[in-house]
């Protein structure tokens, strides 16, 4: 079979060939152009729909998403694409997204973003996601129906979200039809898609396994105020436990970096704190995500990984860390943490791997950060943010200008 379901805009199921015949026409009212206000429109009421407090309540990740899609927001990533000189701004074509099940929103970044460089886009959701992604794609919906006729049809042309089996034929289809195709979800992921080959003049923009982890300084928490130390664990809560600590962005292991006394001390404190928002958020560890982080932790004892396990109910495990050296950076089960001292960050540089996404930070100056980057020299780490910020998406992903990947430049010399 070679029909996909449409899941925004609502329609028939269609087939391949006839889906891409449609995204390659041109749009009543005009093709679409870099910051095209007909985007610009929709997605403002797409942002209105997931900030309504009853959405926000429910799926706090989607808040996040409606603050990143405001008008103002999307003003600001919008200003950074100012063409000058010689060079002017175009879109690319057709993007073909493939983004990963396990984060259910990290599909409306990418499609937004690529939708504002006025780009046709068409998106395979995958058919196991539920919760958060059919909530963004009731939202779509209904934002579609609150624009105006032109914005609407321009949008309906242009735009949509689809979901089908493993199909060799429609994977293939989208594939060569694409001007730049998105592959989410890890390194499988990507070896499974680039075997559907791309016209000549496409390219891939891939994310792929991707590992990330917390540096908390002994002395900045030392100096912190209750409400900042409450504030941190809060935050590193919302970095870890949003979407069962699976996202690329979510730290997997905590490094104190100070004295052995100090670092003792505060990581008791710090877990403590975490186990209370724990309580106040009333996380329920499902029975399975408990067995899975026993099974991980007595592993990576065998290993000769870790020195000491701590389990403070269902809800967090601390693996103490027999060399901070070897750090496992697989997924181990929601709220399971490496745990490991160092001198400084200095100490860090030689662990860092390309892999390594995002650091989560707490206490340190914009000075010390900024030194542990420049001694990385790009090996490894594309954003360093405080705690509560890993999951926060940015224009600036993995370390592409996402705007800048999803458009061209046409440069013109009289």
């Amino acid at each position: 079979m070679s029909t996909l379901n449409q899941r925004f805009p609502l329609g028939d199921a269609i087939e391949v060939s006839s889906l891409v015949e449609e995204l390659r026409a041109e749009p009543v009212g005009g093709r679409l152009r870099v910051g095209d206000p007909r985007v610009v429109e929709f997605l403002t009421k797409f942002a209105r729909k997931l900030l309504a407090p009853a959405t926000a309540r429910r799926f706090p990740e989607l808040a996040s998403l409606g603050f990143f899609l405001r008008k103002g927001e999307i003003a600001k990533a919008l200003s950074t694409l100012d063409s000058s000189g010689d060079a002017l701004r175009f879109p690319r074509g057709l993007v073909f997204h493939v983004p990963p099940a396990n984060v259910d929103t990290i599909f409306v970044y990418s499609w937004a973003l690529s939708a504002l460089a006025g780009n046709h886009n068409v998106v395979r959701v995958s058919s196991r996601s539920a919760g958060a992604a059919e909530t963004v794609l009731e939202a779509l919906n209904a934002a579609l129906s609150e624009v105006d006729a032109d914005t609407a049809a321009a949008i309906t042309a242009t735009q949509r979200m689809v979901t089908y089996d493993r199909s060799d034929e429609i994977s293939g289809a989208l594939s060569v039809a694409a001007d730049l195709r998105v592959i989410w979800g890890g390194d499988a992921s990507v070896a499974a898609l680039r075997k559907y080959p791309l016209a000549p003049h496409a390219r891939d923009l891939t994310f792929p396994d991707r590992s990330s982890f917390a540096v908390a300084s002994v002395r900045g928490w030392q100096n912190a105020s209750e409400a900042e130390r409450r504030g941190a664990a809060e935050g590193f809560y919302n970095d870890s436990y949003w979407f069962d600590q699976a996202a690329c962005s979510s730290p997997r292991a905590v490094f104190w970096v100070g004295d052995e006394d100090g670092a003792r001390e505060a990581g008791q404190e710090f877990r403590k704190l975490l186990a209370e928002v724990l309580a106040t958020k009333q996380h329920v560890t499902e029975p399975a995500m408990a067995v899975q982080k026993r099974v991980s932790a007595y592993g990576a004892a065998v290993d000769g990984l870790v020195n000491g396990i701590e389990f403070q109910g269902n809800g967090i495990a601390t693996l103490e860390l027999a060399d901070p050296a070897i750090l496992p950076r697989e997924w181990l089960g929601a709220g399971t943490f490496a745990n490991a001292r160092v001198d400084s960050l200095s100490d860090l540089v030689p662990i860092v791997l390309r892999k390594d996404q995002t650091v989560g930070q707490f206490g340190f100056s914009k000075e010390e950060l900024t030194q542990f980057v420049t001694e990385l020299a790009g090996r490894g780490v594309d954003r360093v943010v405080p705690f509560g910020s890993a999951l926060t998406f940015s224009a600036i992903w993995d370390g592409y200008d996402l705007l800048t990947e999803f458009s061209r430049l046409v440069t013109v010399q009289a």
